[in-house]
């Protein structure tokens, strides 16, 4: 018989009742450090009382009017962003493979609008990963999640992560756009450098095409900047925003610049849910958080440290770790045995992770995290890595 939840996850046979701050609490009262944040959502970490306060006063005002109407937190968030980013303009949704699914649409429409509706394809890199729609999915390209479920859209081609010259030769009369994560997440932790960064937007712009970064995961922080394209001071023509924007509450975000977005007018996308008020509410509790100032400076230094901690402990134990790569609180310990195995062991000892493509531990914890979480997490580390899982 089927579970009445359909079995769409290999879930850990664990349910949490209560979070606070880095930390979640399970049925039996267990306390865990958190360093997996919901998968990067978490950027706040748990029940932070700002984003409390400010969502429940939303909640006792007003759920949802629909996008027939303005929404002013819609206005208000949608400046903030625009202010703090190369962005004129933003289109809210509910997900990262919806903000994805926008900006897949601006490209096609932007070419068709301007008299070359042939300018259909879009360049991604392999190993990618943009979401679980037929669209998003074949623009990821990775069999594992095309499987079984073709066809599939056509309108991708792919070239490897990190290699400009075989972006440069993908390019043909049909190309509309380029779609890449600043740094892979699901895929590996890969980490793009800064002159590739800078050199495809050399190319989109050679070749007259829509520059769009992926930030579902890397925006709001996790580098140790607001978004990771500010390490390469080069802006993309559309950026995607999703899990740590609402720091919980589901809510994505389409953003581009006034020469991109141009092609999507009235009626031409749409959202039912998206950016209702009380998402909005909340994400703008978020931004209230991250844009104090000395906030990133100390997500930044915070990161330094615990890079510093986990190169000694790779370091040492050659044998379990193969490698430690990311940026910011975004990072990945690549392992010699099965990841499987490790982020296992991590969950008994009491510490959370992420798997990833690649043999790899996503390690994402809450950007709040101070030194002492950080001595907690390594803690359990060395001790499980010493134990060689």
């Amino acid at each position: 018989m089927i579970d009445v939840v359909m079995p769409t996850y290999a879930r850990a046979d664990l349910a949490f009742v209560r979070g606070e701050g880095v930390y979640l609490f399970d049925e039996d009262g267990r306390q865990y450090l958190d360093f997996a944040s919901g998968v990067a959502v978490n950027s706040l970490g748990h029940c932070h009382p700002h984003l409390i306060k400010a969502l429940g006063e939303q909640a006792g005002t007003l759920w949802h009017t629909s996008n027939l109407y303005r929404v002013p937190g819609q206005e208000t968030l949608a400046a903030r962003l625009v202010a703090e980013s190369f962005a004129d303009t933003v289109f809210f949704c509910n997900s990262g493979a919806e903000a994805v699914e926008c900006g897949l649409k601006m490209i096609r429409k932007f070419h068709s609008d301007n008299g070359h509706p042939e300018r259909c394809r879009v360049i991604a890199a392999s190993n990618g990963f943009q979401g679980r729609t037929l669209a998003t999915v074949a623009a990821g390209g990775q069999e594992k999640h095309m499987a079984g479920f073709a066809p599939i859209p056509d309108g991708f081609d792919h070239v490897a992560f990190g290699n400009l010259n075989e972006m440069r030769a993908a390019v043909t009369e049909q190309t509309a756009g380029i779609l890449v994560e600043p740094v892979q997440g699901e895929g590996g932790i890969h980490t793009a450098s800064m002159d590739y960064l800078k050199g495809l937007r050399d190319i989109a712009d050679e070749f007259g095409l829509l520059l769009m970064f992926d930030e579902v995961q890397t925006g709001l922080g996790r580098t140790g900047k607001l978004f990771a394209y500010q390490w390469a001071d080069v802006a993309p023509d559309i950026m995607t925003l999703a899990k740590g924007l609402g720091g919980g509450f589901p809510i994505g975000a389409c953003v581009a610049t006034e020469h991109a977005a141009q092609a999507l007018s009235a009626g031409t996308h749409g959202s039912t849910f998206g950016g209702n008020p009380l998402a909005m509410a909340t994400a703008n509790a978020v931004l209230d958080v991250m844009l104090k100032p000395g906030f990133m400076d100390r997500v930044d230094a915070i990161a330094e440290t615990l890079w510093k901690r986990l190169r000694e402990m790779a370091e040492a134990n050659t044998d379990v770790i193969e490698d430690v790569r990311g940026a910011g609180l975004m990072i990945g310990l690549k392992c010699v045995g099965d990841s499987a195995v490790l982020k296992s062991a991590l969950q008994d000892a009491g510490l959370l992770t992420v798997g990833a493509g690649d043999n790899v531990v996503r390690l994402l914890p809450p950007l709040i995290i101070d030194e002492s979480h950080v001595d907690e997490a390594m803690d359990i580390l060395n001790a499980v890595v010493r134990s060689k899982p």
